[in-house]
Parts: C-alpha cells; structure tokens; sequence
C-alpha cells in the first residue's frame, strides 16, 4: 500500500483502489435462479476494475468503525445492514470521515455502496451479489469445473444479536439469526465462489472457563483436535467440543464456529478468521461514531453514558461478590478502533497467504482485565462527573472474570491494542458531547 495512506492501524494495510465515493439505495427486481441471474442482465458491473469488501452489519458500532479503517485503509467497501440495530446516518457519517481522511491526499477516497437488506434474505443477497460477478465469468457452459469470479475479495460477517439477557429470553430468536443464518450466508457466498470470511465471535465460546483465573487461549476452546503448550510450559491436548457454555448468545457463537470449522475442512478453498471479542469500548476520536444502539443498551459503557447524559438515574453494578479485586466484574476492554484494526490485520494476513487456508480462530483484547468499578473510576475521571451507582444481584449467564491471551493475534496477524482504558473512555466523553451540542443545535 502507498505509505501515505495512514489506516491508524498498526497491522499491515491494503493497496488502495483509487476511485470515488458513492451511496447506492436502489436495487432492481430481484433474481431468482443464480444461472439466470449469470447469463441474463447483469452483464455490466458497476465498478469493473475494483475490488470490494463486502460487510454484513456495516453500520452497527463495531461494524462502522470497521467500515471506516477500512476507508483509511484504501478499500472499497459494500455494506449490508437492515438497520435493526443501527442508522442510516451512520453512512452519511462514514462518507464525512471518509473524505476528510482523503482531503489533500494523491488518491481517491474509496468506493462506498450501501444496500439496505437483511442478510438472511436469500433472493435479495444473491441479487446483489450477481451484480459482482465479473464479465468473464457470467455465462458458463454448465461444465462443472466452471469458476464463477467476483469483485468481493471478502466479507467480513457483523450480523448478529449480541445481547446475552436477551438470548436468554429468547433463544430461538438467536439461534434463528446467529446460526441458520451463518448457514445461508455461507451457501450463497460459496456458490458465488466467494470464500475468504472474517466472523465475528465472542469470548463467551469459553463460557464458565473465563473463571479459571488465567487469561484465555483459543486452544480452551476448539473444534477439532489441537496440542499446544499451556500457561505452566505443559503440553496439552484438547479436543473438539465446549465447556459450561452459560447463554444461549455464547452458545450460538460457537455452533457458529463449529460450522464453519467444519465448512473449511469439507472445502479447502475456505479461509475463514474467526475474531474473539473481548469487550469492546470507546469509540472513534472524531466523536461522530459510537455505540448508538436502537433497543435498551445492556453493555456495560452505552448504559454508562445514558447515566452521564441524564437518561438513566443511575448505575446498575450486577454482582459485587466476583471472587476479584473490588467484588465486580472483571473483563478486558478493548478500544474499538483496535479492534476493528483486528479486522484489518485478519484480512491482509489472509491475503497475503500468512495465515493458511482453513478455519482458524483469534482472541482480540488487551491481555489485562480491569473491573466494572475501574471502568466507572476511568469515566469519572475523564468527564469530572460523578455516576451514581447501586449494586444489584449478579445477571444471569455473567462470568466473574474474563480476559484474553491475545499471543496468536500479535504474533501471527502482527496486530496488538494500543489505546488505553483511559482514552477509550475520553473518546467516549468525546462522543457523548458532540451528541449534546448536535441536539442542542437541533432544538435552537
């Protein structure tokens, strides 16, 4: 990549595709048959000579701000969302960034596309993705060694319910969207021979392992045999299968998983990174991306700012006798943008043939875990506000302590966190003032 371009990632960027900005609403009639769609009216691709990321969930909070390094990062992105959990205005907002980041520079800000559409909708996704199939490619003679190619290089999958409580309430809802759903996407990507695929999972596949005081390797949680080296310099071997998984939102990650493990094992022409969250915070340091979301916020900082801006009284602290430091719960932040910078590295590493093909699996956090009360302390700290709390009994499908070993990660994706806890939490100060003044300018 031209080094002028500055993704603010510390992994390795992409080469950029030079060519402008641009919003698509629209889609024509939807297709029906795949071979029909080939051979038919889709025989003009809107951009020929560029290569996309296509990113399921792109305008949700860790979907945005992987949209945006992206951008910096030189690539040309196609977002899909049904903006259940998100804002149209989210687009506009990536459009903003995107060509200040470009203002003054050589190149081009990137191609943007935007469809509104549910990735579980069959017919629609296949409409939109036959409008990538590259000329060459679109009428074959029905030889079953016939290659269809595409202009998305990858996708990167956001499209998930993420609230443990709700999963709880309502697991069929989750196991619908997150599992079946994955299901789909993966048949259709694979029929348009589409087949680098970024996942995003969670730290709850560990399930009550969390507990065990160490920080976590992803050899905890596997789906096929694996050796490695333990914590005490041990050799260990670990099969296939799960352990005290405590939620039906963490047990569909991991059916996820196990899917397409299994999936890149039937197909060797599958790459599929799956990204273990830890617990994301912060938010980019414009202040015009954040976690916005539509529903009752449950994680842990939206809450927090809903109590700094008024909307909430106050704090719940679900469990303050965890076998910690202060009795809360204890999990490892991780700044958003570096997390979304883990997306970056997965990416380029996979391109690069660093990472061989198959099914592998990444923690991305921090390696230090920092407590609910540290958390509020770091939030005062920064707004010179006080945050009203009350302890409350502890939530069910909660684990006392979870924090990664994010050794794979640095070591094999060459990508690791740089921000603090404390500047996750001024970023977010950040963010919560512009969504004051934007309001207050509303009502003037």
């Amino acid at each position: 990549m031209d080094s002028s371009t500055d993704s603010g990632c510390s992994s390795p960027r992409f080469s950029p595709q030079l060519s402008p900005s641009s919003s698509v609403s629209e889609l024509s009639s939807p297709g029906t048959e795949i071979s029909t769609l080939f051979c038919s009216s889709f025989t003009n691709l809107p951009y020929p000579d560029q290569q996309f990321i296509a990113v399921v969930g792109g305008l949700g909070y860790i979907g945005s701000h992987t949209c945006l390094e992206l951008l910096k990062a030189g690539e040309n992105i196609i977002i899909i969302d049904n903006l259940s959990n998100s804002f149209r205005g989210v687009y506009d907002r990536l459009g903003l960034l995107s060509k200040r980041h470009y203002e003054g520079r050589k190149q081009d800000a990137p191609t943007m596309r935007f469809y509104e559409a549910d990735y579980r909708d069959e017919s629609t996704i296949r409409h939109i993705l036959s409008d990538y199939v590259k000329p060459a490619q679109l009428c074959t003679t029905g030889d079953d060694d016939s290659v269809i190619s595409s202009t998305i290089k990858g996708v990167i999958h956001f499209g998930a319910y993420k609230s443990v409580s709700e999963s709880i309430q309502n697991p069929l809802k989750y196991y619908a969207n997150n599992v079946a759903g994955v299901i789909e996407l993966c048949s259709i990507l694979q029929s348009f021979n589409i087949k680098t695929f970024i996942f995003s999972s969670s730290a709850t596949v560990y399930g009550s392992l969390a507990n065990s005081g160490v920080p976590l390797k992803e050899e905890y949680c596997t789906h096929q045999t694996e050796t490695f080296i333990d914590h005490d310099g041990g050799i260990r071997t670990v099969f296939g299968g799960c352990t005290g998984l405590t939620n039906p939102y963490g047990r569909s990650k991991w059916m996820s998983e196990a899917i397409l493990s299994d999936l890149a094992l039937a197909d060797p022409e599958w790459n599929i990174i799956a990204l273990r969250y830890f617990n994301p915070v912060g938010c980019d340091e414009s202040g015009l991306l954040g976690e916005d979301p539509r529903g009752v916020p449950t994680n842990l900082m939206p809450v927090v700012l809903n109590v700094l801006a008024g909307s909430l009284p106050v704090l719940d602290i679900f469990g303050t006798d965890y076998p910690t430091s202060d009795g809360t719960a204890v999990r490892d932040f991780i700044h958003v943008s570096d997390l979304a910078c883990g997306h970056i590295a997965a990416l380029t590493a996979a391109f690069n043939g660093r990472v061989p093909r198959g099914f592998r699996t990444y923690n991305l956090g921090s390696g230090m875990g920092s407590s609910v009360l540290d958390v509020v302390g770091a939030v005062e700290a920064v707004s010179s506000a006080k945050i009203p709390v009350r302890t409350v009994d502890r939530r069910e499908g909660d684990v006392g302590i979870c924090v990664a070993m994010p050794e794979r990660a640095e070591v094999e994706l060459d990508w690791r966190t740089e921000k603090s806890l404390e500047t996750s939490c001024r970023d977010i100060y950040n963010f919560l003032e512009k969504q004051k003044s934007s309001l207050a300018a509303i009502r003037s």
